[in-house]
């Protein structure tokens, strides 16, 4: 697997409003998309910072804390060696993204870079 850094950031939490403020007015990351109860964020580099309130469908599985993604050059790929190494894999894939739980217990994300 070839991570190349890391490519992304969610969080799930009931105080969706506080941090997505935190982030935008305290950090200074602009606001990109906003829609009720999800924000996203955009950092220098253009990667994100995602915040989804508990209402948020499809994201009940983010329930460890933040959410790491590493960028990975073929993410295809890298699933595929995420599931040979007998990780479980959580939640809908996306177009360019996939979570999976940790031998730690706690949900990450490979993400194309």
């Amino acid at each position: 697997m070839d991570i190349t850094g890391l490519g992304w950031v969610g969080t799930r939490t009931d105080r969706s409003e506080s941090q997505a403020h935190f982030y935008e007015s305290v950090l200074g990351l602009p606001a990109v998309h906003t829609e009720p109860e999800f924000w996203v964020f955009e950092l220098p580099d253009g990667r994100h910072v995602e915040v989804f309130g508990p209402g948020y469908p499809g994201k009940a599985h983010f329930d460890t804390g933040p959410v790491v993604g590493f960028a990975v050059r073929d993410l295809p790929g890298a699933v595929l060696e995420l599931s040979e190494a007998g990780i479980e894999l959580v939640g809908e894939p996306g177009p360019t993204w996939q979570q999976f739980r940790g031998p730690d217990g706690n949900v990450y994300q490979l993400v194309a870079d």
